[in-house]
């Protein structure tokens, strides 16, 4: 599994990286800019990532922001809505507005409140069948 952790904040990036680095490769991302050119270079070298773990407040491009553009290069790309990547989106904000703007807006699969526990995240991955 190919994993881009998008985290600002550096104990929650180690946190995932040290969870997610047992499955597969991990590439970092700061704020949302540097998450959607890691996403297009690595999606137009033909080594797509597979998850997308998000946090939502992040400088630059926020991670509703960095989503919209990441599944616009999919679409841009003709990736077929089964074949888009999966994305955890990582957050401090639990308020309903954040989860339906997520989930329903933004096309991510997952939501995770901070802070994020290892059994509910390898959860949320064997639900997206990225691990068994």
């Amino acid at each position: 599994m190919k994993t881009l952790i998008v985290e600002d904040e550096p104990t929650s990036r180690l946190l995932l990286q040290a969870i997610l680095s047992g499955y597969g490769d991990c590439d970092i991302a700061t704020d949302g800019e540097e998450a959607v050119e890691a996403f297009r270079s690595a999606f137009e070298r033909g080594v797509p990532y597979d998850l997308v773990c998000m946090d939502i407040m992040m400088p630059k491009l926020d991670g509703h922001e960095a989503l919209a553009k990441i599944r616009s290069i999919e679409k841009e790309g003709n990736v077929p809505a089964e074949g888009s990547c999966k994305v955890i989106m990582t957050t401090a904000l639990g308020d309903p507005k954040n989860v339906v703007k997520a989930l329903y807006g933004g096309g991510a699969g997952s939501y995770l409140v901070k802070p994020i526990g290892k059994q509910k995240l390898l959860e949320e991955l064997h639900c997206m069948s990225l691990i068994e």
